[in-house]
């Protein structure tokens, strides 16, 4: 057997979590390129993100079951044996459907892909089967470690924060919802279909799906884990790929009078930009979304396409600096989805976690005030500016907003709950919108600001 044929969805998983610890960076980038390289499709995909994710939310639980079975301490291991143990170790605990010889087996052959030693390849082996004799020692997630002090699967600086700003028992709640495998929530386009029919479809498919609790246009479908391109109604252009919290947040740009300019300062994929073609479906308004990025920008001109495909917003492929440059009529509404540490999402991008540092939110900070900023200038008097962030750090949230009205005094904070549904009234807080991570909804903030 060739070294190429080896070059499983397991090898992939390790490699790509050897390559995260080089470069951090968003899982999708460095996944998708070696995806490429061992030509994984279908269930070799899913299987590969299964295994990286699952280790990514269990790192610290899997980090203490292989100190309990490894002699030599873990980070004098290989490196690619030591995320081998991890992708290994998680199968045999938390994939319930693989058996258990597969997992070993093709953990260990994984190993030959990168020509390491017989013998290591043997101590993988040894370590993972011993894991299985003795799995009834292992402990529980979440159970407390030698000291007494549960296994979070969050680093500390993390975790004590959260403790401090939100108390014990709800930093415990965030990191037990950020260590599950979160449901897919989407957002049905009622351009094209409503979501009661749409809910049908699913229906006639045998798809188990929920309504949302608190966005009226958003379904849930818990345990969904095959290709968004099967679902029904997905090149029809039914339903976008959006969780609660980001599909409540373009309605406080609202209510949007019969004419108006809206822009999307940071568009991204397209979804809030999507969302507001679907908001003033029954006005007239312009809409402008500015994206800077390459590939960012390429989905989000596939998702208006595939989407909207008779509308026709203006989009701009540069920074919103840049965009400033050439702006000369003002915008009614602004909505600004500002770049972050992204700690309110950590359950869909588990890397996060790992990825960042206390130190990192100054530079976050600055960058947001920045660009809110920059939109103010483009907002005309009597307008809208939303400020949102997908994260749960206070410097990132309250701090920008605070500054930014000290030295823009022609801006008032706007009370979010009026342009809430009922539903959603219990995520405002300070008359700011920010829900806690929960089950159909991501960890957010967004402030509503209102020019005098």
């Amino acid at each position: 057997m060739t070294g190429s044929s080896l070059k499983t969805a397991r090898f992939a998983a390790i490699e790509t979590l050897c390559r995260l610890d080089r470069n951090p960076q968003p899982v999708p980038l460095l996944f998708d390129q070696l995806a490429i390289e061992c030509a994984l499709a279908g269930n070799d995909r899913h299987l590969a993100m299964n295994l990286i994710y699952g280790v990514l939310r269990q790192r610290q639980h899997l980090d203490r079951i292989l100190g309990l079975f490894c002699r030599q301490p873990l980070k004098k291991l290989h490196p690619f044996v030591r995320q081998a143990l991890a992708v290994g170790l998680y199968q045999l605990l938390f994939l319930t459907r693989v058996p258990e010889s597969a997992a070993v087996n093709e953990t260990v052959n994984a190993l030959k892909v990168v020509r390491l030693p017989q013998r290591l390849q043997g101590f993988v082996n040894g370590v993972l089967r011993t894991c299985i004799r003795q799995r009834q020692d292992i402990p529980a997630p979440g159970s407390p470690d030698a000291a007494g002090l549960p296994v979070l699967n969050h680093p500390d600086w993390l975790t004590e924060r959260w403790e401090r700003h939100f108390g014990q028992q709800e930093m415990l709640r965030i990191c037990e919802i950020n260590n599950s495998q979160p449901d897919l929530v989407l957002r049905v386009n009622p351009r094209a279909i409503d979501r009661d029919a749409f809910c049908a479809l699913l229906e006639e498919k045998d798809i188990t799906f929920t309504r949302g609790a608190y966005a009226p246009g958003a379904v849930i479908l818990p345990g969904y884990h095959g290709p968004i391109q099967d679902l029904p109604g997905f090149s029809q252009g039914f339903f976008q790929v959006q969780d609660e919290s980001a599909q409540l947040a373009c309605q406080l740009l609202g209510p949007l009078g019969r004419e108006g300019r809206i822009l999307d300062a940071c568009a991204g994929l397209g979804g809030k930009t999507c969302h507001l073609l679907e908001l003033t479906a029954d006005v007239t308004a312009e809409i402008t979304a500015v994206e800077p990025d390459p590939r960012r920008l390429s989905q989000l001109r596939e998702n208006l396409t595939r989407l909207h495909p008779q509308l026709a917003p203006v989009i701009h492929p540069g920074t919103l600096q840049d965009f400033s440059l050439t702006c000369r009529t003002p915008f009614d509404a602004i909505l600004v989805d500002a770049p972050c540490s992204g700690t309110g999402v950590i359950r869909r991008h588990p890397e996060i976690r790992w990825n960042r540092q206390a130190a990192d939110l100054p530079a976050y900070q600055q960058t947001q005030s920045q660009i809110l900023e920059q939109a103010a200038l483009l907002l005309a008097p009597k307008g809208t500016l939303v400020y949102a962030t997908c994260s749960l750090e206070p410097e990132e949230n309250e701090e920008v907003i605070t500054v930014f009205l000290r030295k823009n005094p022609d801006f008032a904070l706007s009370d979010c709950r009026p342009l809430l549904p009922a539903a959603a009234h219990g995520l405002a807080a300070n008359r700011f919108f920010q829900p806690h991570p929960f089950r159909s909804a991501d960890g957010f903030f967004a402030a509503r600001l209102v020019r005098h």
